[in-house]
C-alpha cells in the first residue's frame, strides 16, 4: 500500500467527516447550545426579577409594618387622651355629687338648727306660761318673787 493513497484516503474520509459534522451534526449542537443558552438566560432574568420583586415585598412589608406601628401608636395614644377624658369626666361627676351632698348636708343641719330654736322657743315660751302662773297664783313678795325666779332659772 503507498502511504499517499492512504493519506489522500484519510483526508477524504477526514473531509467527508468535516462536512457531514458541519451539515448535520454542528447544527444540532448548536441549536441545543442555543436552547441551553436561552434557558439559562431566561433563568437568570427570572432570578433577577424575583430578586427585584423580592426587594419591592420587603420594601412593602417595611412599610407595612413602620404604618401598623405609626397606627398603633397613634391608638395608643387616642386610648391615653380618651382615658385622661373619661378620668377627668369621672372626677367632675364626683365632685358635682360631693358638693350636692355637702348642699344636702348643710340644708338638713340647717333645718334641724331651726327645729331646735322652734323646740326651744316653745319650751322657753312653756317655762314662761308656767313662771307667770306661778307667780300669778302666789303673792307677790321680794322673796317669794326670788324663789321663784331662782327655780325658773334652774329649770332653764
Amino acid at each position: 500500500m503507498n502511504v499517499n493513497m492512504s493519506l489522500i484516503g484519510q483526508m477524504i474520509t477526514f473531509a467527508v467527516l468535516v462536512w457531514f459534522s458541519m451539515k448535520f451534526v454542528f447544527p444540532a449542537l448548536n441549536t441545543a447550545l442555543d436552547e441551553r443558552a436561552k434557558r439559562i438566560a431566561d433563568g437568570l432574568a427570572a432570578a433577577d426579577q424575583g430578586k427585584a420583586s423580592m426587594e419591592i415585598a420587603e420594601k412593602r412589608a417595611v412599610e407595612a409594618l413602620s404604618s401598623a406601628r405609626d397606627e398603633a401608636a397613634q391608638r395608643v395614644a387616642d386610648a391615653e387622651k380618651r382615658a385622661q377624658l373619661v378620668a377627668e369626666e369621672i372626677k367632675a361627676n364626683a365632685k358635682a355629687e360631693a358638693d350636692r351632698i355637702i348642699a344636702q348636708a348643710k340644708l338638713e343641719a340647717e333645718q334641724q338648727v331651726t327645729q331646735a330654736r322652734e323646740a326651744l322657743r316653745a319650751q322657753v315660751a312653756d317655762l314662761a306660761v308656767k313662771g307667770a302662773e306661778q307667780i300669778l297664783q302666789r303673792e307677790v313678795t321680794v322673796s317669794a318673787h326670788a324663789d321663784l325666779l331662782a327655780r325658773l332659772a334652774t329649770e332653764l
